[in-house]
């Protein structure tokens, strides 16, 4: 996601050659890349302390429809820009959500769950609440342990326990940012979260990629990590309409 604290940047370096996928059970596939008009295809972004004061006035008239918004991180740290960016967005009209960026290693999926969740990571069925995100990819920590030092079942156990947690609480299941690289190492490959919806991170292409996980379509794809918008820069697979029903949850 977005550059956070110091050191987090750009998933180690890894995502400009990766490729990642969200994808939304009933989203027909787009043939559409991030040339697209944005009347085809609403754009976002994704943001993070590192962007701090945003001005989303501003990011809307530059074609911003949607944003994901970094709330916390482990169970340790929150976003301190979180509320101005995340009630600034809606303000302007722009439909956000808030994500979680994953520390397999720190503690389990469930307690981050929790804590992302009485942190911002929270939804209502308002229509302009996306569903809560888990950001989880390489290790910007630890080049040496990729996968934060665990095995591709008790990975798959992780987000698991994340993403039932989220639904518990919440309602909904977590939308899943990840690229396939970092899926197919870390995970297997996993077939078991096709319900998520399922954001791909692939930069410098003019498509999404092959898809990991059994996943069909994407729902939503960070194309690259600079552009008209703050932080990352996102397009979402399908009309403007379709993304109000993503964020009410029929």
């Amino acid at each position: 996601m977005a550059r956070e604290r110091t050191r987090l940047r750009r998933r180690a370096g890894v995502l400009v050659a990766a490729t990642a996928a969200l994808a939304l059970v009933g989203t027909a596939p787009a043939a559409a890349g991030p040339g697209a008009p944005a009347a085809a295809k609403p754009r976002g972004h994704d943001v993070s302390s590192h962007q701090k004061r945003v001005d989303w006035p501003a990011a809307r008239s530059k074609g911003a429809r949607f944003v994901y918004v970094k709330a916390t991180e482990s169970t340790n740290y929150r976003n301190p820009y979180f509320s101005q960016q995340y009630n600034g967005a809606r303000k302007a009209g722009l439909v956000r959500g808030a994500y979680h960026f994953a520390r397999p290693d720190k503690s389990s999926g469930a307690k981050q769950a929790a804590y992302f969740v009485r942190h911002g990571g929270g939804w209502r069925a308002d229509g302009w609440t996306l569903p809560p995100a888990l950001d989880i990819e390489y290790n910007p920590y630890n080049k040496k342990h990729k996968c934060y030092g665990m095995g591709k079942k008790r990975m798959v156990r992780w987000i698991r326990s994340f993403s039932n947690e989220v639904k518990r609480k919440t309602g909904r299941r977590p939308v899943i940012y990840t690229t396939t690289q970092w899926w197919k190492l870390c995970t297997g490959n996993s077939r078991a979260f096709t319900g998520n919806p399922l954001w791909i991170a692939r930069h410098g292409t003019s498509r999404p990629g092959k898809l990991p996980g059994g996943w069909q379509y994407w729902t939503i794809w960070q194309y690259g990590t600079k552009g008209r918008l703050p932080g990352d820069q996102n397009l979402f697979n399908g009309s403007t309409s379709r993304l109000r029903t993503l964020a009410r949850g029929r």
